[in-house]
């Protein structure tokens, strides 16, 4: 297939994989929005009404709390969607793998534009937040896409890689299944950076997700530039991550007809 048909061919893909997602649904696409929300309800309703956690040390209204809490979930939600689907991205889709002609690298990319479309109806979900309960809406808030791409390029490459791997290995999906779920609280989702004491704070950075999620707050909701060399250098090592997990998935690719 040549190079100028595939970006037609994975809209194409991602259209048909968030529409079949709610097919047959009395509410269809709605459940896009109706799940951001509930999440966010309940998280809210636990760790600020239940548990009364405030975000670091200065008093918030469980409002403020709410939507610094959905930021968190948000970034989270997306990778954790890509790499949660990845293993079984090659294992569910036999008959792509069997059709020569058919790019099967572009799997990962399809989920990824399928995980987007959700991320862009939570950001919505989002802003209409800030707008209902009488947050200002901060003039960086569209720089949250440039803060969007190093979590992109890492999700690409490790979806290639778990793609591959779920291949070979089926128990992959269950390993991810848990990783995802640490990797929730191992994130700053529930809770600032600050909070964490100065000598396991260096743990908590060395996982990319720690600063990709506080420049969203700091673009999305205190209105800061982001901090262009902590990005970069987290667009770097997510693009060599894209990189190696490709070059794997097309190193290893030519076994899977054999396997499945």
């Amino acid at each position: 297939m040549s190079a100028s048909k595939l970006p037609g061919l994975i809209y194409q893909l991602s259209r048909r994989e968030v529409s079949g997602r709610y097919k047959g649904s009395m509410l269809g696409i709605f459940w896009s929005f109706v799940n951001p929300l509930l999440m966010l309800s309940v998280y809210t309703l636990f760790f600020s009404v239940i548990l009364k956690v405030r975000w670091g040390t200065q008093p918030q209204s469980k409002s403020e709390f709410a939507v610094l809490l959905f930021v968190g979930l948000i970034m989270h939600g997306f990778i954790a969607e890509c790499i949660n689907r990845a293993p079984g991205l090659i294992t569910g889709n036999v008959n792509y793998v069997k059709k020569v002609v058919f790019p099967i690298e572009i799997l990962p990319i399809v989920a990824a534009g399928s995980a987007l479309f959700h991320w862009a109806i939570s950001l919505s979900v989002l802003l209409l937040a800030l707008v209902v309960l009488g947050h200002d809406v901060p003039p960086t808030f569209p720089l949250i896409v440039v803060v969007m791409v190093p979590l992109v390029l890492y999700a690409l490459g490790i979806s290639w890689m778990l793609a591959s791997l779920g291949v070979y290995l089926r128990d992959v999906s269950q390993v991810v299944g848990v990783f995802t779920q640490v990797l929730l609280f191992i994130s700053p989702v529930f809770f600032p950076i600050t909070n964490i004491p100065e000598e396991y704070r260096p743990l908590f950075l060395a996982n990319p997700l720690t600063t990709i999620i506080e420049q969203a707050r700091e673009v999305v909701i205190f209105g800061d530039a982001p901090d262009l060399q902590a990005l970069g250098l987290q667009t770097l090592i997510g693009a060599t991550v894209c990189l190696l997990g490709y070059l794997f998935f097309r190193r290893t690719r030519r076994g899977f007809a054999d396997v499945l």
